[in-house]
């Protein structure tokens, strides 16, 4: 959902990837550039918003921050329903996470997910490959994953929550891509709360 007011844009923009891809760390590194060496499991989802200045525009981005655990997918089209923009991330240190295979029970979560989402129009979407200051541990291949994201219409960078690089850069290319004429739309079934939904106790390291 993007809304178009004189020089200003508000979108809804969703994460999705499983769970410690750092999803959680993603937004906060963003939101407030704090960083948690271990980062509480997101229970449903958390909502964040954050106001960016673009050569043309102010955009304000609205965004929810899902829940990877599998107890709460079936969760997700709630959340990412009228998304303007997502965000699909995985963890270059674990290639069982990551889109890149499509066998897996995660793999063809997001496939689904990403298909879902292709029907919203205009929908500007980025491939995050999370946690990249951690080469040496290293499973899901650079180039092989810049191909995946070619291949299915996505833009893609790798990121790291803990040192900070490209966060604020894809949040960034995110608002520079989306249209700046498209008709206003009504939330489909979600109110909007500043605040953090609820989280568990349940700890994972995620940078």
């Amino acid at each position: 959902m993007a809304t178009i007011g004189s020089n200003s844009i508000n979108a809804k923009l969703v994460l999705l990837g499983d769970m410690g891809a750092g999803k959680s760390s993603l937004v906060l590194r963003f939101v407030k550039g704090q960083f948690l060496e271990f980062q509480e499991s997101t229970i449903g989802a958390a909502f964040f918003s954050q106001t960016l200045a673009v050569s043309d525009a102010t955009v304000k981005l609205e965004i929810w921050d899902t829940a990877g655990q599998e107890r709460y997918h079936s969760l997700a089209p709630m959340y990412y329903r009228g998304a303007a923009a997502s965000i699909i991330v995985y963890d270059i240190s674990r290639m069982v996470c990551a889109v890149l295979i499509p066998v897996s029970s995660t793999g063809t979560l997001y496939l689904i997910v990403l298909g879902d989402l292709d029907g919203s129009p205009n929908l500007v979407t980025a491939f995050a490959g999370n946690k990249c200051d951690l080469e040496d541990k290293r499973e899901v291949p650079t180039e092989e994953a810049r191909t995946y994201a070619e291949e299915n219409g996505l833009f893609f960078m790798e990121t790291s929550a803990r040192t900070a690089i490209n966060v604020n850069d894809i949040f960034y290319e995110i608002a520079r891509r989306l249209p700046r004429a498209q008709p206003a739309q009504q939330p489909a079934g979600m109110v909007l709360a500043d605040r953090p939904t609820q989280r568990s106790q349940t700890s994972a390291c995620c940078s």
